[in-house]
C-alpha cells in the first residue's frame, strides 16, 4: 500500500510540473498585453515599460520566468500586475470563500446523486426512473448562469429574502449565522446539479450492470434480504467505477463555482479568476490554475486510495 501511495504521489507531482509547464506556455502565447501597459496613455512612455518588464522578470528567458514564478508563488511574494499586491495571500482569503461553497456542493452531489441513481436503478422503467432520467438530462442541458438567475427571481419574488453576496449587512450572532447559511445553501445546490444529474445516471447504470452478475442472483437465491444484496452486494461492487467518474468531476464542481460566484457576487477563488482574466493580470490566472490543478490530482490520489478501502480484492503490491 505505502508503495502503490508513493509512486501515485510521483506521478501526480509529475502530472502537475507537466500542467504547470504547458500553462505557463500557452498563457504567454496568448495575445496582448496586460492591463497596467496601455500603449494609448498619453502618459505612456518607454521608461516605464521597462520598469515594468524588470518589475515582473518579463526581461527574461522564460525558463527564468517560469522558475521565478512559482518561487515567488510559493514564497508568498508573487505580485499582481494590476495592483501589485501579494496574489497569494488574496487567493488564499478568496479560497476560504470558497471552500464552503465546494464542500457543501460535494455533500449534496454524494447524498443526493446515490439515493437517486440506487432508487432508479431498482425501479427500472418506472415513472420514477423516466422523471429522474427526464430531470437529470434537463439539468445538465440547462446553462447554468441561466437556471441561477430563474432561482434568485424566484426566491426573491417568494420569500422575499436576499440571496446576493456572502451575508446580509448589520446582523449578529445566531440570526448571522443563519444567514450566512442560507446565503450558501443556494449557490452550493447550483454548484451541484450538474454533478448530481451525472453521478445519478452513472450511478444507476453501474447498478444495473452489477445486478445482472452472477453472485447478485446468488445471493438473492440464498434468501438475503433485498436490502442486504443491493446495499451489501451490488453497491458495494458498483462503487469503484463511480469514483473514478467522481474524481473527473472535481473539476466541474471547482470551476462550475466561477459562474455561480459571478452571478451571486461571491468573493471567491472563481470570481478572482475572471478578475483576472478581465485584466489580463496572468499571475492571477496562473496562480489560480496552479492551485486548482493540484486539488483536483489531490482528488483523483484520494480516489486511487479509495479503492483499497472499498474492494479487497485490488493489490497495490
Amino acid at each position: 500500500m505505502l508503495g502503490f501511495f508513493g509512486r501515485s504521489v510521483v506521478q501526480k507531482l509529475i502530472t502537475l510540473f507537466c500542467i504547470s509547464v504547458l500553462s505557463f506556455l500557452i498563457i504567454h502565447l496568448a495575445p496582448g498585453t496586460s492591463a497596467q501597459i496601455d500603449p494609448t496613455n498619453p502618459m505612456f512612455t518607454k521608461e516605464n515599460l521597462e520598469q515594468y518588464r524588470k518589475e515582473f522578470h518579463l526581461d527574461r528567458p522564460l525558463y527564468v520566468q517560469y522558475y521565478l514564478f512559482y518561487k515567488n508563488l510559493f514564497t508568498g511574494k508573487l505580485l499582481s500586475r494590476k495592483d501589485g499586491q501579494p496574489v497569494l495571500a488574496k487567493i488564499w482569503r478568496r479560497f476560504l470563500n470558497s471552500l464552503p461553497l465546494f464542500v457543501v456542493g460535494t455533500i449534496l452531489t454524494w447524498t443526493l446523486a446515490f439515493p437517486v441513481g440506487i432508487a432508479a436503478a431498482i425501479r427500472r422503467g418506472s415513472m420514477y426512473d423516466r422523471t429522474t432520467t427526464f430531470l437529470a438530462y434537463l439539468l445538465i442541458s440547462i446553462p447554468g448562469f441561466f437556471l441561477a438567475y430563474i432561482l434568485i427571481i424566484f426566491v426573491v419574488s417568494v420569500f422575499h429574502v436576499p440571496v446576493i453576496g456572502m451575508r446580509t449587512p448589520g446582523l449578529s450572532g445566531v440570526t448571522a449565522l443563519m444567514d450566512r447559511t442560507w446565503h450558501l445553501l443556494l449557490p452550493s445546490l447550483l454548484g451541484a446539479t450538474g454533478g448530481i444529474a451525472v453521478l445519478s445516471r452513472y450511478v444507476r447504470s453501474q447498478m444495473l450492470e452489477v445486478e445482472s452478475q452472477d453472485y447478485i442472483r446468488t445471493a438473492r437465491a440464498k434468501g438475503l434480504s433485498e436490502r442486504t444484496v443491493i446495499m451489501k452486494h451490488a453497491l458495494r461492487n458498483s462503487m469503484i467505477p463511480v469514483i473514478t467518474l467522481f474524481a473527473s468531476i472535481l473539476p466541474i464542481l471547482i470551476g462550475g463555482s466561477i459562474v455561480i460566484e459571478i452571478v451571486f457576487d461571491l468573493p471567491g477563488m472563481g470570481e478572482y479568476m475572471y478578475r483576472g482574466l478581465l485584466s489580463r493580470d496572468y499571475n492571477i490566472i496562473m496562480a489560480v490554475m496552479a492551485m486548482t490543478s493540484a486539488m483536483t490530482l489531490a482528488g483523483i490520489l484520494m480516489s486511487d486510495i479509495a479503492y483499497a478501502l472499498i474492494d479487497p480484492r485490488i493489490s497495490y503490491s
